[in-house]
């Protein structure tokens, strides 16, 4: 049987399967897919745990005699074998099928296996396990459905977000739901149960930052040359990374990019604000009042620019970082008006 990470909570409520294959691309849901397999078996009285893993040159017989082995301290026992590397191999392959046909008794096995391409989970093995227990798949949680997963972690806690909360932290942890994870364990600690306000979660997640980059973006748009400066300044003093840098100036040029394409598609300022991901009441405003200083074709050089200290960084390309970083900062920061630019 296959199910979902989601799905396990409930098959373990009818009652716990003698094996347990955990796989998938997503850590954190893996993770906890096995914590609450083994809280569950300790649950009902498996008090022994043993620990296989399979790495390079494993003794594949061992696993065989793990099984046929009888627990010296309790009836019931889990016994676990982790493959870090998801290939079993030829050998490894045999010893699950075998394994898999006199599956051990009083005993709970747990498998753990990396993500698994479809070629891999056509394999006599894969099948194997798949026929003989529950299959639990670690999904990744895909940016469509994040904000929901948000919310449903909220409400675990007894706390809960508006829509335009819940996007504005799925757009700060997109891609890394370990993060996303300890976001929302913190805004536990930090605020009682009931709803989170906007200007609550934006205030946590600047801090959990480190860098003022919600600053940045803010003196991006508002045209302060001189904070600017500061700013960036005070970014490298204290260490900050230079892709993190560059992601917060980008995110902000790009933010005003899709919204000056909305506006030009004739969408009302507020669609045009939703659909360009620009959240929260004082960031609206502040963009509101200062979009008519820029052009697509200010929006686009900036990004080429971007993409160039992107090369940098990455040491495709030779440049001072910290300096160009700047001089996007203030090229964009300092667009002028159309209207002004005309009279020159």
């Amino acid at each position: 049987m296959r199910i979902s990470t989601e799905q396990l909570p409930q098959q373990l409520k009818r009652g716990l399967a003698p094996l347990y294959t955990v796989f998938g691309d997503e850590p954190l849901l893996a993770i906890e897919a096995t914590d609450r397999i083994r809280s569950q078996a300790h649950t009902d009285g498996y008090g022994e745990r043993e620990v296989l893993t399979a790495e390079t040159h494993f003794d594949w017989s061992q696993l065989k005699v793990s099984g046929q082995s009888q627990s010296l301290f309790a009836s019931r026992r889990i016994l676990e074998l982790r493959i870090p590397s998801g290939k079993p191999g030829i050998e490894g392959s045999q010893a699950l099928q075998d394994f898999c046909a006199h599956l051990p008794a009083e005993t709970i096995t747990l498998i753990y296996l990396p993500g698994i391409d479809w070629r891999a989970q056509k394999a006599s093995w894969f099948g194997t396990l798949a026929a003989a227990g529950v299959m639990v798949e670690a999904k990744q949680v895909a940016r469509s459905a994040l904000p929901a997963w948000l919310a449903g972690r909220l409400k675990t806690q007894e706390q809960h977000a508006d829509e335009e909360t819940l996007e504005f932290i799925a757009d700060r942890v997109e891609g890394n739901l370990l993060a996303a994870y300890q976001e929302v364990r913190k805004l536990v600690l930090l605020f009682p149960p009931g709803e989170l306000t906007f200007e609550q979660v934006e205030e946590a997640v600047v801090d959990v930052a480190r860098f003022d980059v919600s600053d940045l973006a803010q003196t991006l748009i508002a045209g302060d040359a001189q904070h600017l400066v500061r700013v960036l300044d005070g970014l490298q003093g204290e260490g900050a990374a230079p892709p993190l840098v560059l992601w917060a100036i980008t995110e902000e040029i790009r933010a005003v990019g899709k919204l000056l394409e909305g506006l030009a598609a004739g969408r009302p300022m507020q669609q045009a604000m939703r659909e360009a991901r620009i959240w929260g009441q004082a960031r609206q405003n502040l963009i509101q009042r200062h979009i008519g200083r820029f052009t697509t074709l200010q929006v686009e050089t900036a990004v080429m620019h971007a993409a160039g200290i992107d090369r940098m960084i990455k040491g495709l390309a030779q440049g001072d970082v910290w300096n160009e970083l700047l001089q996007l900062g203030l090229r964009f920061a300092q667009a002028p008006c159309p209207a002004a630019a005309k009279t020159r």
